[in-house]
């Protein structure tokens, strides 16, 4: 007999005459959340790295903050791009062999930036990176959606999230460490590849692992994709323009809960240029920051968010209909502030103690963001919703190094450059702040068309 979580899966299964098909066990369920967030963690650390080596980089090619901050968004400008085809195929093919050809490319990507040769090759290269891993999350959310029940998500999420900090603070470590050895022993060399400075020593070092890994997805089992979940909200299929057309029926709703999670990703891209705002600002070498900031991450990061998700789940088990949605409001009111206070501060200790906070702050809008979406959005279309979903937030990420690199460039001057990344979260964070009130009662009438609230 259906479980009370299960039923409207077994209704929508019975009316197509297709038996429900149980969830994997949670052993099975839990090891691909695993192997997915370490493919994550790879994804990060090669996604982050560029932004503690901007000095060098800027140096060798004598390029601008303008240019850096192009380069800093060539990864975001396609990532969302290639995801909306993404979505549509991780709908309908494997998803597990998708993931494996993903890691490949951007590993590959990552190697290719450590061997440019001038700044239309970088930006290329990091393009190549961002269409790589624009595979990774619509496939992983899909794949969660289908290993465990609605009331049972939050902490796979909330753990495959958790990549993200212990991305960028074993990036932070490892190129500080990179940079620290190389600086004190000269360039290295590989072989194919010569003589090598310290920037492009580190980017292959960090790109070459994640080729073999990709590997071992090409052996793994993905989980059987579930039924068409029961809900008075008629989708009439599972293809892009149903998606679409969904999203528009309820635009004012996602504009609303979408600003939210895209204020946290130009704030997070363009904390790129925290490593040199630090060096520029307080005195602070690159390495220095590398490793005080990749601790940080490490002991922060992860903890925050499997708090979060734990609490997500606990709050939605007693009731409390728009849990994840009132933790991604708590999130924002930590974030926003906190990025941009630190940047006024006398001291890097004090400023980097403030940004230990904004670190929670996005970290818990990051665990959240999806677990939030898959409450309002069918399940025939999750895997392109979620890739729309990373389409939005990494286009609109992308403003926010644009956005430092104009200012630094045009209107404070390089040597200030901590008042234009202390003016990001202020000038993209208005909007979805007066809009929260609306957002909140229409993600609450959703749930209850969608049946979620009831579950």
């Amino acid at each position: 007999m259906a479980s009370q979580t299960d039923q409207p899966e077994a209704e929508a299964a019975a009316a197509s005459d297709t038996p429900v098909k149980p969830y994997p066990s949670a052993t099975a369920g839990w090891f691909l959340v695993v192997m997915l967030t370490i493919a994550y963690i790879f994804s990060f650390v090669d996604r982050y790295i560029l932004g503690l080596l901007i000095e060098p980089i800027k140096a060798e090619f004598d390029l601008s903050d303008r240019q850096i901050g192009w380069l800093l968004s060539a990864f975001t400008l396609v990532y969302g791009f290639v995801g909306i085809f993404m979505g549509w195929l991780i709908d309908r093919g494997k998803r597990i062999w998708i993931v494996s050809v993903g890691v490949a490319l951007w590993s590959a990507a990552t190697v290719a930036t450590g061997v440019a040769k001038n700044f239309f090759q970088l930006f290329a290269a990091r393009m190549g990176v961002g269409v790589g891993e624009a595979t990774l999350s619509p496939a992983t959310f899909s794949m969660i959606g289908d290993s465990f029940p609605t009331e049972k998500r939050g902490k796979p999420i909330a753990f495959y999230s958790s990549a993200l900090p212990i991305g960028a603070g074993l990036a932070s470590l490892l190129s500080g460490a990179i940079i620290a050895w190389t600086a004190a022993s000269g360039s290295q060399s590989l072989p194919f590849f010569g003589e090598l400075s310290p920037w492009r020593f580190t980017l292959i070092i960090v790109g070459l692992p994640g080729m073999i890994f990709a590997l071992f997805f090409l052996f793994m089992k993905e989980p059987a994709r579930r039924p068409v979940e029961a809900s008075a909200e008629v989708i009439s299929g599972s293809g892009f323009f149903d998606a679409l057309k969904y999203i528009w029926r309820n635009k004012t709703l996602y504009i609303g809960f979408v600003l939210i999670i895209c204020t946290m990703t130009t704030i997070a891209y363009s904390q790129g240029f925290l490593a040199p705002t630090f060096e520029r600002t307080w005195g602070w070498s690159a390495q220095k920051y590398a490793f005080v900031n990749g601790v940080a991450l490490l002991i922060i990061g992860p903890a925050n968010m499997m708090i979060m998700g734990t609490i997500s789940d606990w709050w939605t088990k007693k009731g409390v209909q728009d849990a994840s949605l009132r933790i991604l409001y708590i999130g924002f009111f930590i974030m926003v502030p906190t990025a941009a206070i630190p940047l006024f501060m006398p001291s890097a200790e004090l400023a980097f103690a403030i940004l230990c906070i904004n670190t929670v702050g996005i970290g818990i809008v990051s665990a959240i963001g999806v677990t939030s979406l898959l409450v309002i959005t069918p399940a025939q279309i999750r895997g392109q919703v979620v890739a729309l979903y990373y389409l939005a937030i990494s286009w609109f990420g992308s403003l926010g190094p644009i956005a430092v690199g104009e200012l630094s460039s045009s209107v404070f001057g390089e040597d200030n450059l901590r008042y234009a990344v202390a003016a990001v979260p202020l000038i993209f964070g208005l909007v979805p702040f007066v809009m929260m009130p609306v957002t909140r009662r229409l993600y609450r009438e959703q749930m209850v068309r969608l049946g979620a609230a009831s579950e």
